[in-house]
């Protein structure tokens, strides 16, 4: 076998070689670390994967633990030793946590998808999320509309197609369902994931899906790494696991006669029908994905999109107002001024736009991408960036002070109380900062110090002279304000990012992963909980904060379902589906209305008469 041509393309969006190959290395959640033992391991699997019959690889995502840049430079100059061409498409250990906000894969593989052609085979990998926040895995609008043209276009003369990305067609891919109706239009031999760590197999609509396993696997140490090998011919796909410790067997994995067929899944009706008090209504549909809240002021919506674009939508007749166009896709909700909009972008930028006409008006430079959200206090931005809090003027742009003792960047909104900000930040670290100079007056670790064990992404709550966080290590916290000491610490329930306060501050609302919202007592120096309610969302990770507004506290899913609870009694008021996608959090506006944005780019507005 050989390459027949090789399509240098480096002014195309994507690399596109031809190959006679029917037999593919297939890697996928290889987690290497500077240090790991799967750092050496891959290296040996390396030295396997060029001399075996296999002439391309593909890699199916999670290449490192945290996607930053330190972890995805060393694990490129490993993986640059294969002497094949290699495709790769991230994971979401690489889409969830990267420093870059996503960049740095692309920079160095020149995509975050890719396509290439053998004889008989078009093999089209895709990126699937979840992007710089916990949630399920999802592709992009964009993304599905370039599959579609693609399969389109090369799909021909006989052709079949080999699907790959790192989440496999169910749930867990928010938006598998529109993936699925693009594949199942052209001939698909089989869908590729890793993601698992394990293999399994079944039909989606007749698309055989493989799970594959992970470079390492299994207790035996002799028999724990290893990587698979698909070999496709006119008739059949077979999947072969290689273990390393067995240099000259292949493990039967897969035939694709497989008979377990799974279904699309239905829609289970969850929904609990809105009151006459409420109303519900779509205000604005995107064409791009949005990973953000919304703001809003009297007249407006604004947000930014993923391929990142600033917009700004009339409140009343649903009108887009005015576009900005900026660099690269947008993490952060924008800052709302009396008289401009500050934009926080992914390609290290601070811009300040009109409001009225949406032009730039300043723009400030960054050592990093923004992803965190800002809040304005008295004029002044505090805005968490890239290893550096900030505080800007927003009537001039100048920056008034920043604080850089930050060992990794910063996600979630601020909060504050008197002369004091808090924060949390991507290195084990919540800190609390004199709002007036930038010094810091504590910082705060849970005694863990694993990175992606921070309450990076938990908007504190402040009350009752204390600081209350959720973290991914499923605790709830209660830190005294004054002296950063912890007061309580529970884990009775599992929390994880998603957290909210009551208008007079004397609770905390917090969703559970298992889907429940637990009200606790700010008051006193014990944990008190004084309320939990099933919010009929089942398994749940979504980092959405939780609302009270006007005695109603909302919930947001990680797939696109809003619940509603009477504050006072814990009773469910009612519930609804409104997206198949993350709700991405809550945001209230002048008069009191609730938006509500979605990942696949919807903007909902809840509307209480009774308030």
């Amino acid at each position: 076998m050989k390459i027949r041509s090789i399509v240098l393309a480096t002014l195309m969006v994507l690399v596109s070689f031809n190959l006679s190959a029917e037999k593919i290395t297939l890697l996928t959640d290889i987690h290497v670390v500077p240090g790991n033992n799967k750092e050496e391991m891959l290296k040996h699997v390396i030295e396997d994967i060029n001399n075996n019959e296999t002439e391309i690889v593909v890699l199916s995502g999670d290449l490192t633990d945290e996607g930053s840049d330190e972890q995805l430079y060393n694990v490129k100059s490993i993986l640059d030793t294969i002497k094949k061409p290699l495709f790769v498409v991230p994971g979401n250990h690489e889409n969830n946590w990267s420093q870059s906000a996503c960049k740095t894969l692309f920079d160095i593989w020149g995509n975050d998808r890719f396509v290439t052609e053998t004889d008989n085979l078009v093999i089209v990998g895709i990126n699937c999320g979840p992007y710089m926040k916990m949630g399920d895995g999802h592709i992009k609008h964009e993304d599905l509309l370039w599959l579609d043209k693609t399969l389109s276009e090369r799909v021909k003369g006989g052709k079949k197609v080999l699907s790959v990305c790192h989440y496999a067609l169910n749930k867990d891919l928010d938006s598998y369902k529109e993936y699925v109706s693009i594949l199942k239009k052209y001939p698909v031999v089989a869908h590729l994931n890793g993601h698992y760590h394990n293999y399994k197999r079944y039909r989606v609509e007749n698309i055989e899906v493989m799970h594959c396993r992970s470079l390492e696997m299994g207790k035996n140490e002799l028999q724990t790494f290893g990587y698979s090998i698909v070999d496709i011919s006119s008739d059949s796909v077979k999947l072969y696991e290689k273990v390393l410790a067995q240099p000259k067997q292949l493990k039967f994995a897969y035939k694709i006669d497989c008979k377990t067929v799974v279904p699309i899944e239905a829609e289970e009706d969850i929904n609990i029908p809105l009151s006459k008090d409420f109303k519900l209504e779509l205000a604005y549909r995107d064409d791009a994905s949005v990973f953000c809240r919304v703001a809003a002021d009297k007249n407006n919506v604004y947000f930014g999109n993923s391929l990142g674009f600033i917009k700004c939508v009339n409140k009343k007749n649903g009108k887009l107002k005015w576009t900005y166009k900026t660099g690269a896709g947008i993490f952060s909700r924008v800052a709302v001024a009396d008289n401009a909009v500050i934009v926080p972008t992914a390609d290290k930028r601070l811009l300040w736009l009109d409001k009225r006409t949406g032009k730039l008006l300043y723009e400030k430079d960054a050592t990093g991408p923004y992803v965190a959200d800002g809040i304005i206090v008295d004029d002044v931005l505090y805005q968490g960036g890239y290893k550096v809090f900030q505080a800007w003027n927003v009537k001039d742009a100048s920056l008034k002070w920043e604080y850089k003792e930050l060992n990794n960047y910063c996600q979630a909104s601020p909060a504050f109380d008197g002369d004091y900000i808090a924060f949390g930040a991507w290195d084990t670290y919540l800190r609390k900062i004199n709002m007036e100079t930038g010094a810091l007056e504590w910082k705060w670790n849970n005694g863990k110090d694993r990175n992606m064990l921070s309450p990076g992404n938990c908007v504190p709550v402040i009350a009752n002279k204390k600081i209350l966080v959720v973290a991914p290590d499923r605790y709830m916290t209660a830190i005294d304000w004054q002296t950063g000491k912890t007061v309580w610490r529970d884990k009775s329930h599992k929390y994880r990012e998603s957290l909210g306060r009551s208008a007079d501050g004397s609770r905390v609302y917090a969703k559970t992963m298992d889907g429940e919202i637990v009200c606790v007592s700010t008051e006193g120096n014990e944990f008190n909980e004084l309320w939990i309610a099933d919010a009929g969302i089942g398994y749940e990770h979504a980092p959405c904060i939780v609302l009270e507004q006007d005695g109603v506290v909302y919930a947001g899913s990680r797939r696109g379902i809003i619940t509603a609870i009477d504050a006072e009694t814990a009773n469910v008021l009612w519930r609804q589906k409104v997206g198949a996608s993350e709700i991405n959090g809550f945001d209230v506006d002048d008069s009191g209305d609730v938006y509500v944005s979605l990942v696949e780019g919807s903007i909902w507005r809840i509307r209480n008469n009774k308030k």
